[in-house]
């Protein structure tokens, strides 16, 4: 069974029930009267609207890709992990993203701002609600549940706010005091941070460890909450105050290398022990899908794929090249990785191309094919990726496909979207317990503690090594009979533990290059480069390297202005002056 807090798209016009699966796969029947909602029931649809927020959509299915929760436009598309894919035309404000010449106009910043103020909003709106349902003489919610309500309401709300915050900066804060007149007015000269952490913190105290009832899957716990304020505090460099919120993380959960990688991409295998907190994703009951993963859409492929819409969201050369491993099993921090680059097909053509065979003598990362898919080598269960027939162009963004935003062939018909396959149920995890064991590894580098580090780095390369690796499939001939196909391994996989870190630089060098490796195309690299204070040496180095390779991301540079994007000037100008430009 689907868990489906983000379901119900109307926060107050919403069918009133009970919170389990069963009300989230009804249909909204019309707009509910004030008494009706002014109800324990009430607020209960209330919190499931403002939980409709985390898959950064309010309606229908197109559009929603910048409010994504896999951030996969700002996170991926703005660093060095990913292109926008697609060909140069397509959705041309995108380029704006990847080539860092964003401006006030762009409508992906114009929807992010939206799509998560209305999150905000919801959360407001649940709060002002069971405030007065509980000072009321009427039907209330329990003790125990108002205060978990309020806890949910607002751990959703501190969501919202750290995604605005890392986007935009300087960012207005409004809370369930203001009227919607009012909260139009509010300057953006504050920080935002003391607010999400008060939040978090209420959050911390008054929801369980865990959830016990199989439809209250992907509700925010005590132990979400303890992550994400690890994750806000490691933003604001608070290395210190932010380990004891990782190390309690790690201890509630078991051991991570017994959790396989693959579970965290596999839509039946959802919600399980890594998950830390995730957007849930469902098709809903008429076979619609604006509950579904909608921000990832546009990652469907292109010409013959089996799963053809639109081409975007390729992996870079970059990203591929990194996994690749010196003989020892280990990356290669240094950047040789750039030495004699792995380039798939990418440029031959005629009988070169025909005849094109992966070398399976090259040693990479086994993560790199459950992240990547490149001709020659299996692809989930779909067979053999064949190459340029699935990618619109490659000569623009490359040879490469993603890997973890899709779903398995056998899960096509119960987990997409009839007739858009593109859509799928698959979750987004926001936080998942490899990344808290990396930020506090990252935290224990700052304290020069290298030992503790080692251990929690080579707990996720220890997890990786247990990768089978993909398989490719060789055929004499194209007229060959299938069954004579030699099945082989596609590379020479090997990923090691580190044996030791030399020194405090050596350490963080390792932790943040794991972080790439393992959370790939997850939305974090560019507010990862951000918060580090390398984005501009990273970028303009990875530049130099793929423009080299494909012309379009030649001369990229990076400026500080560019660690954060400009607040769109119809919100500006919606404000009556209160926004000031970031």
């Amino acid at each position: 069974m689907k868990r489906i807090h983000s379901i119900i798209l109307v926060a107050c016009a919403t069918v009133l029930g009970s919170c389990g699966a069963d009300f989230l796969e009804k249909n909204p029947q019309g707009e509910l009267t004030q008494d009706q909602i002014t109800s324990a029931r009430g607020v209960e649809g209330m919190l499931t609207g403002a939980y409709g927020l985390v898959n950064g959509n309010v309606s229908g299915t197109w559009g929603n890709y910048s409010s994504a929760p896999s951030q996969w436009l700002f996170g991926e598309v703005g660093a060095d992990n990913a292109h926008k894919g697609s060909n140069a035309g397509d959705q041309p404000n995108m380029n704006e993203v990847e080539l860092h010449t964003v401006s006030n106009a762009n409508d992906n910043t114009d929807i992010m701002w939206n799509r998560y103020y209305e999150g905000i909003a919801r959360c407001n709106n649940t709060l002002k609600l069971l405030k007065v349902v509980q000072g009321g003489s009427g039907d209330k919610l329990s003790d125990t549940r108002a205060k978990e309500v309020e806890a949910e309401a607002r751990f959703l709300r501190a969501h919202y706010y750290f995604f605005l915050r890392r986007v935009f900066a300087k960012i207005p804060y409004v809370d369930e005091s203001m009227t919607p007149e009012s909260a139009l007015l509010v300057p953006n000269d504050k920080e935002v941070w003391p607010m999400i952490q008060a939040d978090l913190q209420f959050a911390i105290d008054n929801l369980p460890p865990a959830w016990v009832n199989e439809s209250d899957l992907g509700r925010a716990s005590k132990v979400a909450a303890q992550a994400y304020m690890g994750k806000v505090l490691l933003y604001q460099n608070k290395h210190a105050e932010a380990l004891p919120f990782f190390t309690t993380v790690i201890a509630a959960r078991g051991a991570l290398e017994n959790m396989p990688f693959t579970d965290n991409f596999d839509v039946n295998r959802e919600n399980g022990p890594e998950t830390i907190f995730a957007a849930q994703h469902a098709i809903n009951p008429d076979g619609s899908g604006d509950n579904a993963n909608v921000g990832d859409m546009l990652g469907g492929f292109y010409g013959n794929a089996p799963v053809s819409c639109c081409g975007f969201y390729q992996p870079t050369f970059d990203l591929v090249n990194s996994f690749k491993v010196t003989p020892a099993g280990l990356p290669m921090l240094d950047g040789s990785y750039r030495t004699d680059p792995y380039l798939s097909d990418y440029g031959l053509n005629g009988a070169p191309k025909t005849r094109y065979r992966v070398d399976t003598m090259l040693a990479f990362d086994p993560r790199l094919d459950y992240t990547v898919g490149r001709r020659g080598v299996m692809y989930r269960d779909w067979d053999t990726m064949p190459g340029d027939s699935w990618i619109r162009d490659p000569a623009y963004a490359g040879p490469f496909v993603g890997v973890k935003h899709m779903v398995d062939a056998s899960a096509r018909g119960t987990q997409t979207v009839a007739g858009a396959p593109y859509i799928t149920s698959l979750n987004v995890n926001i936080i998942r317990l490899a990344d808290v064991y990396l930020m506090a590894a990252e935290c224990y580098v700052e304290a020069n503690d290298l030992d503790a580090a080692l251990a929690l780095v080579n707990h996720v390369r220890r997890r990786a090594a247990k990768l089978d690796g993909r398989e490719m499939r060789i055929r004499e001939s194209p007229t060959a009979d299938p069954k004579n196909d030699i099945i082989a391994r596609a590379a020479q996989y090997n990923v090691q533990p580190y044996a030791s870190f030399a020194n405090q630089d050596v350490a963080r060098n390792a932790v943040r290059f794991e972080r790439r490796l393992e959370l790939a195309l997850e939305g974090h690299r560019f507010y990862d480069l951000v918060r580090w204070g390398i984005a501009k040496q990273t970028i303009e180095s990875y530049s130099a390297f793929e423009g080299g390779i494909l012309s379009s991301f030649a001369g990229i540079t990076f400026e500080a202005k560019d660690a954060i994007l400009p607040i769109p000037q119809q919100q500006i100008d919606r404000s009556q002056g209160a926004l000031k430009q970031n």
